[in-house]
Protein backbone atom coordinates (compact mmCIF):
# COMPACT_ATOMS: atom_id res chain seq x y z
CA UNK A 1 0.00 0.00 0.00
CA UNK A 2 3.14 2.40 0.95
CA UNK A 3 4.64 1.83 -2.67
CA UNK A 4 0.82 2.27 -4.65
CA UNK A 5 0.52 5.64 -2.34
CA UNK A 6 4.07 6.98 -3.33
CA UNK A 7 3.67 5.84 -6.67
CA UNK A 8 0.81 5.79 -8.33
CA UNK A 9 -1.99 7.57 -6.18
CA UNK A 10 -1.57 10.89 -7.64
CA UNK A 11 -0.97 9.55 -11.17
CA UNK A 12 -4.41 7.41 -11.11
CA UNK A 13 -6.83 8.75 -8.05
CA UNK A 14 -9.12 11.57 -8.64
CA UNK A 15 -10.62 12.24 -5.56
CA UNK A 16 -13.75 10.66 -7.38
CA UNK A 17 -12.25 7.28 -7.48
CA UNK A 18 -13.51 3.88 -6.12
CA UNK A 19 -10.55 2.00 -4.53
CA UNK A 20 -10.68 -1.88 -3.89
CA UNK A 21 -8.84 -3.81 -1.67
CA UNK A 22 -8.61 -7.18 -1.88
CA UNK A 23 -7.12 -9.22 1.20
CA UNK A 24 -7.64 -11.45 3.86
CA UNK A 25 -6.27 -9.10 6.37
CA UNK A 26 -4.02 -11.06 7.99
CA UNK A 27 -0.80 -8.90 7.19
CA UNK A 28 1.99 -9.38 9.62
CA UNK A 29 4.10 -6.13 8.57
CA UNK A 30 4.75 -3.05 10.32
CA UNK A 31 1.11 -2.27 12.01
CA UNK A 32 1.25 1.32 12.61
CA UNK A 33 2.78 1.83 8.53
CA UNK A 34 -0.23 -0.23 7.23
CA UNK A 35 -2.45 2.37 9.48
CA UNK A 36 -0.95 5.22 8.02
CA UNK A 37 -0.79 4.11 4.28
CA UNK A 38 -4.71 3.23 4.76
CA UNK A 39 -5.59 6.53 6.03
CA UNK A 40 -3.47 8.14 3.27
CA UNK A 41 -5.10 6.09 0.39
CA UNK A 42 -8.19 6.77 2.37
CA UNK A 43 -8.00 10.35 2.00
CA UNK A 44 -6.75 10.17 -1.56
CA UNK A 45 -9.96 8.48 -3.04
CA UNK A 46 -13.98 9.13 -3.03
CA UNK A 47 -14.82 5.30 -1.23
CA UNK A 48 -12.12 2.46 0.08
CA UNK A 49 -14.14 -1.03 -0.44
CA UNK A 50 -12.25 -3.89 1.18
CA UNK A 51 -13.27 -6.89 -0.07
CA UNK A 52 -11.98 -9.55 2.31
CA UNK A 53 -12.56 -13.86 1.12
CA UNK A 54 -12.59 -14.26 4.96
CA UNK A 55 -16.15 -12.57 5.59
CA UNK A 56 -17.83 -15.51 4.20
CA UNK A 57 -17.24 -17.74 6.75
CA UNK A 58 -19.69 -17.64 9.68
CA UNK A 59 -17.16 -17.68 12.58
CA UNK A 60 -15.00 -14.96 10.90
CA UNK A 61 -14.09 -12.07 13.26
CA UNK A 62 -12.29 -9.44 12.36
CA UNK A 63 -9.90 -9.49 15.21
CA UNK A 64 -6.39 -9.46 14.15
CA UNK A 65 -4.16 -6.25 14.51
CA UNK A 66 -4.10 -5.92 10.72
CA UNK A 67 -7.56 -6.33 9.81
CA UNK A 68 -8.23 -3.22 13.01
CA UNK A 69 -5.78 -1.23 11.53
CA UNK A 70 -7.69 -0.70 8.20
CA UNK A 71 -11.28 -1.27 9.76
CA UNK A 72 -11.47 2.82 10.58
CA UNK A 73 -10.12 4.09 6.93
CA UNK A 74 -12.35 1.72 5.12
CA UNK A 75 -15.73 2.54 3.58
CA UNK A 76 -17.56 -0.52 3.28
CA UNK A 77 -16.67 -3.81 4.38
CA UNK A 78 -17.87 -6.71 2.37
CA UNK A 79 -17.10 -10.26 1.47
CA UNK A 80 -15.77 -11.78 -1.83
CA UNK A 81 -16.07 -15.87 -1.46
CA UNK A 82 -18.94 -16.67 -4.17
CA UNK A 83 -21.11 -15.76 -6.79
CA UNK A 84 -23.71 -13.85 -4.42
CA UNK A 85 -20.45 -11.40 -2.62
CA UNK A 86 -20.37 -10.30 -6.38
CA UNK A 87 -23.68 -9.56 -6.77
CA UNK A 88 -23.54 -7.79 -3.13
CA UNK A 89 -20.82 -5.46 -4.25
CA UNK A 90 -22.49 -5.15 -7.86
CA UNK A 91 -25.06 -3.52 -5.79
CA UNK A 92 -22.93 -1.53 -3.57
CA UNK A 93 -21.23 0.31 -6.68
CA UNK A 94 -24.57 0.77 -8.14
CA UNK A 95 -25.81 2.85 -5.59
CA UNK A 96 -22.85 4.92 -5.32
CA UNK A 97 -23.31 8.89 -6.49
CA UNK A 98 -21.73 8.95 -9.79
CA UNK A 99 -21.84 12.43 -10.00
CA UNK A 100 -19.92 12.08 -6.81
CA UNK A 101 -17.66 9.05 -7.41
CA UNK A 102 -17.06 10.71 -10.94
CA UNK A 103 -16.79 14.39 -10.63
CA UNK A 104 -13.30 14.55 -11.94
CA UNK A 105 -13.94 13.01 -15.17
CA UNK A 106 -16.79 15.77 -15.89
Amino acid sequence: METFNQIWARRVLTGGAVVLIISDGLDTGDIELLTKESSRLHRSCHKLIWLNPNLGFEAYEPITKGVQSILPNVDNFLPIHNLDSLIELGSVLGKLDKRQSFRAMA
